[in-house]
């Protein structure tokens, strides 16, 4: 069901509960969010609500439906179940990436095991959220992925030659390896910061949203994975600079002499 509105300008927007206040659509152009949902009642729901804080948002019952919709009009973020009828929210998913669509995504799922979520990660999500959810929270996410996003989109510099090994941020690609999102959005961080030190707490601030140990531990393990996608014989290094955060590098005699 596709929301009719054309593209009115929408002012930006707090709402306070009494102890903190939350930010809604900071948009000068309508953003638009497709919803995959099966449940007619949570859509209509969540819908009605996304659509009363300036999201423009079309619906679909399955995926099958969805996946159409997606190859004939222009998303800002897609919003998806994982069981639905035809074709599930993860081969939707797999559709995108397989197809270099870099469109964001937001799983919304009552499957909560650790697999799953680990699963949707891999496959190229750049959020999970189990239900029940508040539709507070749940906006917030909406925003942080969406900023993240323009961020990326405002710097031209997609695509970087790491000592002959090609990473591509559109397309989530290091060599042949393909990087789940937030591998991606990490390492085009670095990138974009060669050689200079990005603090931990920017990181963990710009790709969970919050500095909390899990989050730092989640952080640690990402780091190693690019490492070792990278390689250990490579001249480029990602090296951890103590209370600081993290610095990537080309390393090269004059280089490793002033890190030894």
């Amino acid at each position: 069901m596709m929301d009719k509105r054309g593209p009115e300008h929408f002012g930006t927007e707090f709402v306070s509960n009494g102890n903190e206040s939350f930010f809604y659509a900071d948009m000068t152009q309508t953003t638009y969010i497709l919803l995959l949902e099966d449940d007619i009642n949570l859509s209509t729901v969540l819908a009605d609500y996304l659509r009363s804080k300036g999201y423009a948002v079309d619906t679909a019952m399955d995926g099958k439906e969805g996946w159409e919709m997606l190859s004939h009009k222009h998303y800002d973020i897609l919003l998806t179940d994982i069981m639905m009828p035809r074709m599930n929210g993860l081969q939707v998913l797999k559709n995108l990436r397989d197809g270099n669509n870099p469109i964001p995504v937001i799983i919304v799922s009552a499957k909560n095991d650790r697999e799953d979520i680990i699963k949707g990660y891999n496959l190229g999500c750049d959020d999970y959220v189990t239900k029940p959810y508040s539709m507070d929270i749940l906006i917030c996410k909406i925003e942080a992925v969406l900023r993240r996003y323009r961020v990326h989109e405002s710097n031209n510099e997609m695509e970087f030659n790491l000592n002959g090994l090609h990473f591509d941020a559109v397309r989530q690609l290091l060599g042949e390896t393909r990087l789940s999102s937030r591998e991606n959005e990490l390492l085009l961080t670095l990138c974009q910061n060669m050689g200079k030190v990005v603090d931990r707490s920017r990181i963990l601030t710009n790709l969970w949203g919050e500095d909390t140990y899990f989050n730092s531990r989640s952080l640690s393990v990402y780091i190693n994975h690019l490492r070792n996608y990278i390689g250990k014989d490579s001249q480029v290094k990602i090296l951890s600079v103590h209370g600081k955060g993290y610095k990537m590098v080309i390393m090269n005699e004059q280089t490793s002499k002033i890190e030894e």
